[in-house]
Formats: structure tokens, sequence, C-alpha cells
């Protein structure tokens, strides 16, 4: 076997032009297959950090009409977690935001306020300390930390455990370290976790009780227990709820549960499955490529066959040697691969705008499984690639192929037939993934052309949140949000400056509930919500949202002053059909707050770029307001002169608060667009070296039977035949599986459109503009593959074609 190895080495080596054209095709299609599958494994395969998350269950309610995953409500969360008996725990969390101080400068961190009983139903262990006390989830002032806070802010102090750590300016007792979360189940930064997680900053306790939806709560399935069986005894719980509290906000909403992996991937599964789809056609593609190539290559040796043979060799040792050579190309090609991966794996969530849940710097193409991947790829490419050339060509005939001499042959028909295969098979994957990358560029620029309905150019939003024992109600903080405001307008440079409690497709809308004043008004049970904001004056204008009708909020719009609202045009339509919606009256919140319209302005897409929302709310943040302030300043300055700006301009009104995420408003649009970017890229990457590899998949196999009928061609050119005989035989003949490739993958292609229809905006699946484009392409495409050979071809000598017989 030695020998054999060392032997398929040196014909290698003789035939450096070969091997470096089938070592690198391969290596695309295995690089870009192990690129993408370390993002599988970073996102679906590497395991949470729990104990048996798949025994754990997110819970969710879903409104009425809606298929929106929603946390649950306290009182529904109780009500389940009294009356549950499939769950060996059942526990919740509440994620807000805190500002640190006494570790420097003030900064601002994610905050998860947790049921006393959190890590121990997501079965999470402390590395020092310990997590909650059942006695400290509602009173106690303490708090768990991660290794990373630990370790980055303080200094990993041996001493940790009982230090104070002092949140929104009170002291919390820290009382364990826990290992750092992934972020696909946490976020970025999820550092600390507190107690009394039913307290929501800027409502009252009797508000929360309403069944405002605020709590992510995971339940840990009893041994023996099934999701099933869960969901058929969360199903009788959520209609007791329903019969015994029908006055709740949530009384109608119906409960939806999945597993940990589940929940963490579930929206990127379909995109990443076309992705895995994409590549594996690469790689096919590569395979038959260099397949071809193989067959021609062991065809030519049928004497060298023939001498082995005849000298005692058996078929079976001829075999190995053939195999061998095309696992040895393979292996170079895996290797070659993973540098390929190695350089774009970290190129990937930078495409898709850190859209991924995935650790920044985190991801990489050289971990243990993404290796042991890479090199069964590689032997299992070789093998199969190499398997079905090689026991073509070892039944060669012994005479004939010592007949033979030097010259070549064209190979069997069964060989001819199966290059004519191969080319079909790489025209028929090369539309598919033509026409679905057409498919999905078409629906990236539709959506990057959509209006968001504000103007993102040279706007800057930041966030900060203000502690409650500093400013516990409306009037305080709107004085805050006044000084800090006036603050930021006088600074140069600044074109407009406003203060809101969300921002759009940043996530930071809430959601109102509502209903006509008139009329027949449904129990608070039954009425919609939709996107609500609280803004000041100037909001709409800083934003570029347009004023369609009535008036802005100004300075006269106060708390102890008659409450008033602005809607967006598709809510007045919507409610008040082509009726004058400016002076009517609307009911919102569980309250039933009547509220006085006085202004439309245009839709925004407050939650997703591509989803309309047929309401909007806005009111004045002078009458209702959270701690969480969003900050928006338009100006021509460089973000970080921007940022640091309202930095000095935040210190100068309260020097204990910090920015959260500052940014320019380009960020958000491109992390809007970050999913539907990275599948466009990267399938129309796929795509390109697909469309490549087919084309030269096609020169090949013709080229390689023009130089094989030479002779024949000779002796038509010697009967009469004309140049253009000659070119039309060869297309014709070099076409046939191509146009048999392009009808199959048509067929495929139809049916791939179905499976991205999902992933598609404002396009049709079956375009039939994009899809004609795409078989032209790939057709004129194979079309100059089969022209370069047959033109050569047409220049024959019959003199010296007969000769070389």
């Amino acid at each position: 076997m030695t020998n054999d190895l060392r032997f398929t080495f040196r014909q290698l080596l003789k035939s450096p032009g070969f091997t470096l054209l089938a070592v690198i095709t391969l290596a695309l299609g295995i690089g870009l297959n192990t690129a993408i599958f370390s993002l599988v494994e970073q996102l679906f395969l590497r395991g949470l950090p729990f104990q048996e998350p798949a025994r754990v269950l997110h819970v969710f309610s879903h409104a009425k009409d809606q298929r929106v995953d929603f946390p649950l409500s306290a009182p529904r969360f109780m009500h389940f977690r009294d009356g549950q008996t499939i769950f060996n725990g059942f526990a919740g969390e509440n994620g807000l935001a805190a500002t640190v101080t006494g570790l420097g400068d003030a900064f601002q961190v994610p905050l998860f306020k947790a049921t006393a009983n959190w890590f121990d139903v997501l079965g999470l262990q402390a590395v020092r300390g310990r997590t909650f006390l059942p006695e400290e989830e509602e009173g106690a002032d303490v708090a768990v930390i991660t290794e990373r806070f630990w370790k980055s802010h303080l200094g990993s102090d041996p001493n940790v455990i009982g230090r104070a750590l002092t949140l929104d300016g009170a002291a919390h007792t820290i009382v364990g370290v826990i290992p750092t979360l992934p972020v696909s189940w946490t976020g970025p930064n999820a550092d600390i976790w507190t107690t009394k997680p039913f307290i929501i900053p800027g409502f009252s306790h009797e508000r929360m009780m309403r069944g405002t939806a605020f709590l992510r709560v995971v339940g840990r399935l009893k041994s023996g227990v099934t999701v099933e069986q869960a969901k058929s005894a969360l199903d009788a719980l959520e209609n007791s709820y329903r019969s015994q509290y029908p006055e709740k906000i949530d009384a109608q909403s119906w409960t939806v549960v999945k597993t940990l992996p589940e929940d963490v991937t579930e929206n990127l599964r379909p995109g990443f499955a076309t992705l895995l789809a994409a590549v594996t056609f690469v790689l096919l593609l590569a395979c038959s490529n260099v397949a071809n190539l193989l067959l021609v290559r062991f065809s030519g040796r049928r004497r060298e066959i023939s001498l082995r043979m005849a000298l005692g060799a058996t078929r079976s040792s001829v075999l190995r040697l053939f195999v061998f050579e095309s696992v040895l190309i393979s292996l170079l090609a895996g290797i070659i691969g993973i540098v390929l991966a190695w350089q774009l794996v970290p190129l990937v969530p930078k495409l898709a705008a850190n859209f991924l849940p995935i650790e920044e710097g985190s991801v990489t193409a050289l971990s243990v499984p993404v290796l042991a991947f890479t090199i069964g790829l590689s032997l299992l490419t070789g093998l199969l690639m190499g398997l079905y050339p090689a026991l073509q060509s070892s039944r060669a005939d012994i005479v004939d192929g010592l007949k033979e001499g030097g010259r070549g042959t064209a190979g069997s028909v069964r060989q001819q037939r199966f290059r004519k295969v191969l080319v079909g098979a790489q025209v028929a994957l090369s539309v598919t993934l033509l026409a679905g990358a057409s498919l999905l560029i078409a629906s990236f620029v539709r959506l990057s052309h959509q209006d968001p309905g504000f103007k993102p150019d040279k706007l800057w939003t930041g966030v900060t949140v203000m502690p409650e024992a500093q400013y516990p109600d409306e009037s305080t903080r709107a004085r805050f949000a006044d000084q800090l405001v006036n603050s930021l307008r006088a600074i140069p440079g600044f074109e407009q400056a406003s203060i809101g409690t969300g921002f759009p497709l940043a996530g930071g809308f809430g959601a109102t509930l509502y209903a006509p004043s008139q009329g027949n008004v449904p129990p608070v049970a039954e009425r919609k919500g939709a996107p609500s904001n609280d803004v000041m004056p100037g909001w709409f204008h800083a934003l570029g949202i347009p004023l369609l009708a009535g008036r802005d909020f100004n300075e006269t719009d106060l708390a102890d002053h008659p409450n008033v609202i602005v809607i967006s045009a598709a809510g007045a339509k919507t409610v008040f059909g082509a009726d004058n919606p400016i002076g009517k009256t609307l009911l919102i919140t569980s309250s039933s707050v009547p509220v006085e319209i006085v202004g439309v302005v245009g839709d925004v897409r407050s939650a997703r770029l591509n989803q309309e929302n047929e309401m909007e709310f806005y009111r004045p943040f002078a009458q209702e307001n959270f701690p969480l302030l969003s900050i928006t300043v338009r100006s021509a300055l460089p973000p970080q002169t921007i940022t640091k700006s309202v930095q000095a301009a935040l210190k100068t009104v309260d020097p204990g608060l910090a920015l959260i995420l500052p940014q320019p408003v380009s960020e958000v649009m491109a992390q809007a667009l970050g999913e539907s970017k990275l599948m466009m890229v990267l399938l129309g990457i796929f795509a390109g070296v697909a469309l490549l590899l087919a084309t030269v998949g096609i020169y090949g196999a013709v080229a390689y039977t023009v130089e094989q009928r030479t002779g024949e061609i000779g002796v038509r050119m010697a009967l009469g035949a004309q140049t253009m005989d000659v070119l039309r035989l060869v297309v014709s003949q070099g076409m046939r599986p191509v146009v048999i490739g392009l009808v199959v993958g048509m067929a495929a292609a139809l049916g791939l459109g179905r499976l991205i229809a999902t992933q598609l905006y404002q396009t049709s699946a079956h375009n039939p503009l994009l899809l004609a484009a795409t078989m032209a392409i790939l057709g004129f495409s194979a079309l100059l593959a089969c022209l370069f050979p047959a033109h050569r071809a047409s220049l024959v000598n019959p003199i010296q074609a007969l000769r070389s017989e």
C-alpha cells in the first residue's frame, strides 16, 4: 500500500496541470461546505451549556389572530406555576437594563430580574458561590454575574463573593459567578441577574397584574413527560386561566412551547437549510468536474492498466491504485478548503451586520467538529468521485489495451454516456442555484429600496436608562428629558435632537391596546394591539416622518392637560376609513384611557423592514413615559463625534447615567437587512462558482470529445464536410445534454422557489423574467463552452488527421 501511495503521488506530480485544476476545483466545493458547516455547528449543533436543554421548554403566548411569540404576563405565569404538575421547575425572568457605578465611569448593561429557581430550571451551576435562594426572590438585593463580567470589570477578584455591586444606585451583594452564557440564548453582554422579577419600571403593580406580557418563562419537564403531554397540560391551564380571569389583557391568548434548542435557532433554520443545499450543489458540481477529468485520465492509461494486469496485477489492486489517486486529490483539496473556510467564516457575521446570534470573534473554521467534518467530507468525496472512473478503467481488455500502443481512446460508449450525464447534471444544478440566487437578489433589492417611513441619512441614535429610585414617576422623567434635549439642541453641528422611548427597527417600540370609543367597544381581552412610542415635540421632524394631518405635539401637551395622541396613516384608514380622524377619540391601554387624535403621520416600519403595521401610536412624552430613553440626533458630524457630544451632554444633566448602543442609524438599517443580505451574497457566490464550474465542465467534456474524434472529423472533411457542418455537429452534440439539463434544472428551480418563498420580499417565487434570464445566462455560457472546441475542430487539417490514424 505504501508503494501504491508513492506511485500515486509521483503520477500526480507528472501531471501538474491536471492536479492543480482538480485540487482547486474540489477545494472550492470543500471550502465552501466547511465554511457553512462551521456556522451550522456554531448555531445549531453546539449544545447550549445547560443540563439536558431539550428537556427545558420555553413557554410563549400568542395574541389572538397573531403568530408572534410574546412573553407571559405575571398573572398567567403564576397561574401556570401554581397549577402545573408536569415540570420539576417553572421559572421566569424579566429583561431590563441598569446603570453600574463604582467601577470607574458609569456604564449601562442588560439586567435580568429572575425568579429564584431560574438557574436551577436551566440546569446551570455557579462556578463560584451560589445562585439565588427562594427567600431572596421578593426582597433581597443580591446579584449573580458571569465569568466575563467578573474578569473584565472586577479583575477576577478572588473575593468577589460578598462584594457589593451598585446597580441603579442600589448596592447589590454578589452571591455567585456563573459561566458566560451563549449569545444565541441571552444576547450580547448579558452578565448580571438579580431578583424581584415582578417589577417593571414605570408600571404600577396593579397595571402589571392586568396581564402585561414581560416574563421570559421556562420549565423543565419531569422525567417521562413528553413535549406533547406538556402542551396538553398547558392547554388545560390556559382554558382555566381564561375562565377565571376573563378581564385580563391576555385572557384570549393561547400558549406555545418550544424546546430551548428549537427556540434559539428556529428563525435561522430555513435560510441555513437553503445555504446547505446550495453548497452541497457546488460540491456535487466540483465532484462531477473532477470525476470527468479522472475518467479521461484513467481511460488514457489503458495501456498501463493492461501491462499491469498482464504481469499479474489483480483488478482490485488496479482499482485501489486509482481510488488512492482520487482520495489524495480530495485530501489536498481539503487542506486548501480549510484555509479558504478559515478566511471566509469570520467575514460572514460582518456580512450579516451582526444579525447572527454569534459572539463576535468566536466562530471559527478550526474547531474539532469542523476539522473532523472536513476530513470526513474529503475522504468521502475522494471515494465517490474516483470509484466509477476507476471501475470503468479497470475493466480494460488486456489484448486491446496492448494493441493500442501509445494512442489514446475515446473510451467506451458507457463512459461517453456517463460524461454526458455529468454535463447534464452540472447544468441542472447550476440552473437551480442561479435561479435561487436571482430570486434572492431581486428580493434584497426590493427590500433595500423599501421606504422605512423615516430618513435614516445623517441620523444617530443611542439609549440610556433612568434609575427608578432617582426618576420614580413620569414628571421627573419628563423634566430630565427636557433638560437633556435642551442641552443636545445647543450643541454646534446638531441639526435636530429629540427623545422617545423607542426607535424604528431597533426593537424599542412597545405595544398598546386600542379600541374606538364609540359603537360596540370590545372587552379588553379582545382588543387589538399596536406599536406605541412616547415621543417629545420635534421627534417626527428629527426623524423625517411626514405630518399628514393635524399637528405635532407641543409644550402644552402636559400630564395635567387632556390626553392626546398621534396615529399613523394606516391606522387612520383602518379605524376610521375615509373619515377625518382629527378630533376623534380612542380608548387605549388596559385602563381604557380616552385620548384625542390631534395628528396623523406617515407609516413607519417600526419592527421589521418587511412588515407593515395596520396601526401605530405616538403619545406625548410628558403624558406617558418609561425609564428607557431613545435619543435621536440628526447631524452631519462623524458618529464618534456625536457619541462623545451626547455623552458629555448626558453627564452635565446626570453624571450617573451612560449610553447604551450608540450607533448611526445606517447600522440599524444594515442589521434590518442583515439576513437578506447574507442569503443574497452567499447564494450569489455559490451560484457564481456553480456557473464557472459548469462552464469549465462543459468545455472540458466537449474539448476532450473533439480531441478524441480528430480522425473522424478529418474523414468527414475529406469527404466534403464544410466548416459550418463541423461546427454544427460539435455544438449540437455538446448542447444536447445541456438542453436536457436546462429542462431538469428549471423544474428543480420551480420546486426551490416554493421552498424559499418565505424568504422572499415582494418577489414571486416563479418570476418568469428571472427564470428566463437564468436559462439564457447558463445557455449562453454553455454555448460559448461548446463553440471554442468546435471552432478548433473546424480548423483540423484532414491530411494530418488521417495520418494520425
